[in-house]
């Protein structure tokens, strides 16, 4: 019995696949082609028997930089003068790695205070309650 499987890969709304394959199908999926937003990928896959089955999987395609934006958040109402700050960065391949500084600058989290400011005080309770000079004097 002749093997009548085949399985077609298409890109979104596309008529035409960009790929037909028979099973089992492994490819690289060159996402560089591909414009940055939101896509559907689309299998249909032929049965010996003439069955068609068919997969739809959305992926979101970001090539571009990373953009960070420090100041104003999604539907923020804002009603005053706002600083903003703005970066973008990717993954751009150099030779030499150096380190310029942060790169998203952002404050330290208030959290991060409280548990410094609790373990330091915790120490200052600790020494001033169990503070001993004996225990500090020298064995010669």
């Amino acid at each position: 019995m002749e093997d009548k499987r085949i399985v077609k890969v298409y890109l979104d709304e596309e008529k035409e696949p960009f790929g037909s394959f028979k099973p089992p199908v492994k490819f690289d999926l060159d996402t560089t082609k591909i414009t940055d937003g939101k896509h559907k990928l689309r299998i249909v896959a032929k049965s010996s028997s003439g069955v068609e089955g068919i997969k739809e999987i959305p992926f979101v395609v970001k090539n571009g930089p990373e953009i960070s934006v420090i100041g104003l958040k999604n539907n923020e109402i804002i009603d005053s003068t706002t600083s903003i700050t703005i970066n973008a960065y990717g993954s751009e391949t150099n030779d030499e790695f150096v380190i310029k500084g942060s790169e998203t600058p952002k404050a330290i989290p208030a959290w991060v205070w409280a548990i410094l400011i609790g373990f330091i005080g915790f120490a200052l309770f600790y020494l001033i309650m169990y503070w001993d000079s004996d225990l500090y004097n020298s064995f010669f």
